[in-house]
């Protein structure tokens, strides 16, 4: 038996593993994304950008709401360096105007302006600013005259945005702005949550991207699912981040990098993320098997392989992967039979796998039951290709909540 000090030694050694794990268990607060867009590359030939000082005024609708932000910038397909002189964040007050009270500078290692080098990301200091879930606001970046070859930009915010002449960042309301629709320079917004929060990256293409939904009205699948998140007390915890790009394609560049290029770039670096969900291969499929001019050939089982590389390389920095199925396309300009058979081989492995943690069959929903190759009048699709907002109501409202309480 032991003797009573041993006793004693023992429990006090139990009590410290205790401690230990206790610790280990509780997850500090940090940073967690908010908002974000997925940059691409931008010909600047015409000098659109950088010709003359201005101001962009640009409107993020965020998932979570938070005290302290941080903006990140990127120049990461600039060819030469990029200088912002100055920036603010604050809450928009509608149109280009913001709240003033609420406006906060933003700094970069506490000074006013930031020089990026090309390929590279900027990530503000922290500022304060207390919003709600679903506010707007206003990220408003001074660009000095510059020249610029190559510009990163999202090039379909699907949201207004504003441009006017010179230093304005400050300005309670904008004079004469003109209205742009992308989302130039500006990468993502994070705030500083607690240990429980975290955030799902919805990855794909224009149809994750809100193609044919109405601008300014915040109607894409992800935008329906940050909503129903928010409402349920066991999610309310989690943000997401929308890295769609309209034509993106999994395994050839044609509007941005193809999927497989900007994985770790537009998923794994982002602050928080616990989640990806991937929408991806029908534009692979479209082009390369198209009536007319097709290009890029790709078999079922080359898409397949891809989407396996990526559930890897996100199951290896511990983010779960929710597989979605490739909604209808028949009708769409470049649908053909033989893309067909590739959509509905894809959509059969989705269903099938053991390697992916979740599966949400967006196919299943929108699709017509008489004609399932099609989509349904309920999913207001005009091109045969994108859904309207119906159906990105209907894709949104049909995602599984359970899916993100593992």
């Amino acid at each position: 038996m032991l003797s009573r000090n041993s006793r004693l030694m023992f429990l006090a050694l139990l009590l410290i593993a205790a401690s230990v794990q206790t610790t280990l268990a509780a997850h500090p607060d940090h940073w967690v994304g908010t908002w974000a867009a997925a940059p691409v590359s931008l010909n600047n030939s015409d000098a659109r950008f950088g010709s003359a000082d201005t101001t962009y005024r640009e409107i993020v609708h965020v998932s979570l709401g938070g005290t302290r932000v941080r903006i990140i910038l990127t120049n990461e397909f600039g060819t030469e360096s990029l200088t912002i002189g100055a920036a603010q964040v604050a809450l928009s007050a509608g149109k280009g105007d913001i709240k003033i009270t609420t406006s906060s500078t933003i700094t970069f290692g506490g000074k006013f302006s930031i020089t990026i080098p090309p390929g590279a990301l900027a990530i503000s200091d922290p500022s304060d600013l207390k919003f709600s879930p679903f506010a707007d606001l206003a990220v408003s970046l001074f660009l000095p005259a510059q020249p610029l070859q190559h510009v990163s930009i999202h090039t379909f915010a699907d949201q207004t945005n504003y441009a006017v002449a010179g230093n304005a960042v400050g300005a309670a309301r904008l004079d004469t702005p003109k209205e742009i629709y992308s989302w130039p320079f500006l990468k993502g917004v994070d705030i500083y949550a607690s240990g429980k929060s975290s955030s799902i990256v919805t990855f794909g293409d224009s149809i994750t991207d809100g193609a044919h939904s109405t601008r300014n009205a915040n109607a894409r699948w992800p935008d329906i699912l940050a909503r129903r998140l928010q409402a349920d007390k066991k999610t309310a915890d989690l943000g997401v981040l929308n890295e769609g790009i309209g034509g993106n394609r999994i395994l050839h560049d044609n509007a941005g990098p193809n999927a497989l290029a900007r994985f770790d770039r537009d998923v794994i670096s982002q602050a928080g993320v616990r989640y990806v969900v991937i929408l991806e291969s029908i534009n692979d499929i479209g082009h390369a098997t198209a009536p007319v001019k097709a290009y890029d050939p790709v078999t079922a089982e080359d898409l397949i392989q891809a989407l396996v590389q990526m559930i890897e390389r996100a199951h290896t920095h511990g983010i779960k992967v929710i597989g979605t199925t490739i909604t209808p396309y028949t009708g769409a300009a470049y649908a053909s039979p033989m893309g067909e058979a590739i959509r509905e081989a894809i959509n059969q492995w989705i269903r099938t796998t053991n390697q992916l943690d979740g599966v949400i069959d967006f196919d299943k929903v929108t699709r017509d039951t008489a004609n399932p190759t099609v989509f349904s009048l309920t999913a207001g699709s005009s091109d045969h290709l994108h859904p309207g907002d119906s159906g990105y109501k209907l894709m949104g409202d049909f995602v599984d909540l359970k899916l993100f309480e593992k």
